[in-house]
């Protein structure tokens, strides 16, 4: 026995173990015709007939109307063996018309089969409807009967195989489709268990969708679970998962057995993933197929959102150090930046926002104060009161920050724009620089004013010491539907303890 063999068989297999068995359904044939003795005959010579270890099971009609009402009843016939005339002379024919044009049931089989030739001529109804075959009564023997079903079965067994392949690759573009929407990597790995699922028809199966993460301090590669519908398991593949997986690794390619199904794809950059999954009853060689499709599109989209987490990241610390090198220009703490962002992203997330927006609106707000790199430094650190001349300078800071980031494609820059724009507007219209007010004024706008004026409060200036708490709380109550939207303070009233938790993590 192979390594292979050795690894991949069944831990309580026995050879004296009985095969399981069939629980396949029987094949469904129809017969139509108004002559009780055929379909007695029928049924004589298709005793005990199987195809693939599956046995037949007959159904009969007496009339064209019977047999449509059985197949409308039950549209998995695999085959029909339908009679030309019965209550009239064309009324097998008009079923087959009718199966076809009205029912639009194009997989089943349809034989005809004639003992007045002259009604129905062969060519004309081969020609013109759509039917399988055409026998007359007196040709047809046991053997030919035979012959006739077994290329039938054949036939509506690919047809099956064919829709079942269309339908499973329907879902695998679907599922694909829902993965480019995927944001992060739990949403990511959440998403794979429930796509499985759907693909397979599958309940409370075995799951496991892992990555070879590869490090020079290991001696092996690990292997971090992406997905797995087992949450005891934590970050910990059960030991013979574990083995199978690694045995797969070695041999660079999916492994495929009737109790499980382990994917093997590698992406253009080298990355190793894997999709282990156990089914309770036998998995067929189409479940396999579909699976390695599917295997393949999980690899490409977590390669693509590491990525994207990758550039998201990237693109948090730039908006972190940009904000940051405004806030010690001005000889503030940096990490005020961090602070309102993290507030605007509760904020958001509290008032309705997708997880998508709230997101952007955190990278973008540590960018509020941009414009203030282009104010000269007597004014920005004065510590007494400006003057007239002082503060219209120090207004155009606002304007300034819009002006450097409006132009740029990105869209974590273009909110920025908007915020670093807004942020100074007031709900009642009395701010600046543009005196929009209400809902007029952007929501990344509403939601910076309120994070930034809560954190700048609670925190030391040149200008100022930082107030106490409840001071804070009684400014923005006085100026809830004055300066704040009054649905964004009142959120932050009702979450002050999730609030705070923040300022408790990002301390000066």
């Amino acid at each position: 026995m192979s390594n292979d063999e050795f690894l991949f068989q069944h831990e309580n297999a026995s050879p004296d173990e009985e095969p399981d068995i069939n629980t396949s359904p029987p094949w469904q044939v129809l017969i139509v015709d108004d002559d009780a003795s055929i379909h007695q005959i029928t049924t004589l010579v298709l005793n005990n007939f199987e195809f693939e270890q599956r046995p037949l099971r007959l159904l009969h009609a007496y009339s064209a109307r019977e047999a449509l009402s059985i197949i409308s009843q039950q549209p998995d016939i695999a085959l029909a063996i339908i009679d030309v005339v019965m209550e009239t002379q064309h009324a097998g024919l008009e079923l087959v018309k009718t199966i076809r044009q009205q029912l639009q049931n194009r997989s089943i089989r349809l034989i005809l089969r004639t003992g007045q030739p002259g009604e129905a001529p062969e060519e004309h109804v081969i020609r013109d409807y759509d039917i399988n075959d055409y026998k007359n009564k007196t040709e047809v023997t046991a053997i030919k009967l035979k012959t006739m079903l077994y290329a039938g079965l054949r036939s509506y067994r690919d047809l099956c195989i064919i829709e079942h392949h269309k339908t499973g690759l329907e879902k695998i573009i679907g599922c694909t489709t829902s993965f480019l929407q995927c944001s992060s990597l739990k949403e990511f790995a959440s998403l794979i268990l429930g796509q499985v699922a759907y693909l397979l028809g599958l309940e409370r199966e075995q799951i496991y969708c892992c990555a070879a993460i590869h490090n020079a301090a290991q001696q092996g590669p690990k292997l971090d679970i992406i997905a797995s519908s087992n949450p005891a398991s934590g970050d910990k593949l059960p030991d013979d998962v574990a083995s199978k997986i690694r045995q797969v690794q070695q041999n660079k390619q999916s492994y495929y057995a009737e109790d499980c199904f382990i994917g093997y794809f590698t992406t253009h950059k080298g990355n190793e993933n894997f999709l282990f999954v156990s089914k309770g009853s036998k998995l067929e060689q189409s479940d396999h197929h579909l699976l390695s499709y599917f295997s393949h599109s999980i690899a490409i989209a977590y390669e693509n959102i590491q990525l994207r987490e990758l550039m998201r990241e990237s693109q948090r610390e730039l908006s972190y150090i940009l904000g940051e090198a405004v806030e010690k220009r001005s000889k503030e703490t940096g990490s005020h930046v961090k602070r309102v962002a993290n507030y605007s992203y509760l904020l958001a997330v509290k008032c309705g926002l997708s997880e998508y927006e709230a997101e952007k609106i955190k990278l973008a707000s540590p960018l509020h104060d941009l414009g203030k790199i282009a104010i000269p430094d007597h004014i920005l650190n004065k510590p007494a009161k400006h003057d007239g001349n002082e503060w219209a300078i120090m207004l155009q800071h606002a304007e300034l920050g819009y002006q450097i980031l409006q132009h740029s494609t990105n869209e974590i820059l273009q909110m920025g724009a908007i915020i670093a724009y807004q942020h100074h507007e007031k709900w009642n219209g009395k701010g600046y620089p543009q005196g929009l007010s209400g809902h007029n004024i952007h929501i990344a706008g509403r939601i910076t004013a309120l994070a930034d004026v809560f954190d700048a409060l609670g925190s030391d200036r040149c200008y100022k010491k930082a107030w106490p708490l409840p001071e804070i709380i009684e400014l923005i109550r006085q100026e809830r539907g004055q300066h704040f939207d009054p649905v964004l303070a009142d959120i932050l009233l009702n979450n002050l303890d999730a609030f705070l938790a923040i300022r408790d993590a990002y301390p000066d």
